[in-house]
């Protein structure tokens, strides 16, 4: 139930329920009868598994006797961690940090035994160690006065090693510490982490506390592991149901690749929707994604196969044709920034539609669409810059820049209703007041059509979009 009202209760009635929950917790601990607390609904996290491939536990396991014999500072817990071993009770205590990192030994079988054993209770000389009990150093040969101790056989799961992997990129060849403090400071967090959606909250909620724990030790220098996590969707089935052999719905990419090319099938993914949705695939949606890639080949490239004879027709732009590609540099731009790559693919196919009904373009305006192309459709957008006459790659370009100032509209295209009903439209000045436009509206063949004969009871203008008239 959501917040409300109090009935019923007293001198709190009428209090909404939050205020009134801190008025009765200061009156229970003003009375020494209550106070706050905070319930978490963790539980315990499994965190072993009966398997060889994992990080090995640094954790050795002696008996009761022996472990009254060994120091203090390797016991490093209050209450001593338990487990029966062949019905002995056996006690744990930390592999020295000197002897970090531990290494998995080679075995003969990565099966676990029958009776559910892990693979690495078979490893015999790496498994029986023998332990100083002043030092905890260990070793595979017995030594005088050293006490005799098994280590730990199950292994970490996956989360051990993906929950932190990416500061290693930072300083991956550091034998002496996890990372450089002074690199970890310059390189900082990862500014974007792109997971899967299927591990989005268990991957940010293991990372978080992993991350967590290296801040507590001082180790990074901020308590956030990244500054945003973005969980793409899945594609699913033409059925609508994930993909499957089971199901018979997997749609095989090569199949793909080999009908349209590998752009096709990268853009088309991208335009399916947005990124973080999931979305069900349909063969025949490439179609039309394959026919915008022939024609931006076409706008380049004429079909003799030499460079389209419009461009470099003319030095300059006309003013709707600037506008249109600058605020296509602008709305790509921002929207790669976010990752809404469908919604970019839509404003490319608004300007490759304008350009190639342009009669003559400048050689800069096809360049700026094709660095624009070329993120998502790299093949085809190499080749282009290629015929466009560069030898450099496309890759080092650099990013087309808009110019704020043109993309100011100097027209608008107004829509003329009757009744709340399309009956025709028309371009019109950016800054057209009302009177202006009900006057072209009315000027309108088809408006006339349903207003003639009848009495305008109202007429409503919505700025820059749409004249309605209302007329019986």
């Amino acid at each position: 139930t959501g917040p409300g009202q109090l009935i019923n209760s007293g001198a709190l009635s009428g209090h909404d329920s939050e205020s009134a929950k801190a008025a009765v917790i200061e009156q229970l601990s003003a009375e020494n009868r209550g106070h706050a607390t905070t319930n978490f609904k963790l539980r315990d996290w499994l965190f072993s598994r009966q398997r060889y491939w994992g990080e090995p536990f640094p954790v050795l396991w002696v008996s009761e006797s022996d472990y009254a014999t060994i120091d203090d500072s390797l016991k490093s817990v209050e209450r001593p961690v338990t487990c029966l071993v062949d019905g002995e009770l056996r006690y744990a205590i930390l592999l020295p940090e000197a002897e970090l990192p531990l290494e998995l030994p080679e075995v003969e079988s990565y099966t676990p035994s029958p009776d559910g054993q892990s693979p690495l209770s078979k490893a015999g000389s790496w498994l029986q160690v023998f332990i100083d009990p002043q030092t905890g150093q260990t070793s595979s040969d017995p030594k005088t006065g050293w006490i005799p101790g098994i280590r730990e056989t199950n292994t970490m799961p996956q989360w051990a090693g993906s929950c932190w992997y990416y500061l290693r990129y930072i300083d991956p060849k550091n034998t002496a510490a996890l990372i450089d403090p002074e690199k970890e400071k310059y390189w900082g967090m990862p500014n974007l982490y792109i997971g899967g959606a299927e591990h989005a909250v268990l991957h940010l909620l293991y990372a978080r506390f992993w991350h967590h724990v290296l801040y507590d030790l001082g180790v990074v220098s901020d308590p956030e592991p990244f500054k945003k996590l973005f969980h793409q969707g899945i594609i699913l089935g033409e059925d609508g149901e994930k993909m499957s052999k089971s199901r018979g719905n997997v749609v095989n990419p090569e199949t793909i690749i080999e009908s349209y090319g590998a752009d096709a099938l990268r853009l088309y993914l991208m335009f399916l929707g947005p990124l973080e949705a999931m979305k069900p695939w349909n063969t025949q949606g490439i179609e039309g994604i394959a026919r915008f890639l022939r024609k931006a080949w076409r706008l380049v490239v004429g079909e003799d196969g030499e460079l389209n004879l419009k461009i470099d027709r003319s030095d300059a732009l006309d003013p709707e044709t600037e506008r249109v590609l600058h605020a296509t540099i602008k709305k790509v731009t921002d929207d790669y920034t976010r990752l809404g790559f469908n919604t970019a693919i839509s404003q490319m196919m608004i300007c490759l539609n304008h350009l190639a009904k342009v009669e003559a373009l400048p050689r800069e305006a096809v360049e700026d669409f094709v660095r624009l192309l070329a993120p998502l459709a790299p093949h085809i957008g190499e080749e282009l810059w290629q015929r466009l006459g560069h030898a450099d790659s496309i890759a080092e370009a650099g990013w087309p820049k808009y110019d704020a100032g043109k993309l100011v509209e100097d027209s608008v295209k107004i829509i003329f209703q009757v009744n709340g009903k399309y009956r025709g439209d028309a371009q019109l000045p950016a800054d057209v007041d009302q009177a202006a436009a009900l006057a072209a509206a009315k000027a309108h063949e088809r408006v006339q059509a349903f207003i003639d004969g009848k009495t305008i009871k109202k007429e409503i203008y919505v700025p820059g979009k749409i004249v309605n008239i209302v007329a019986v």
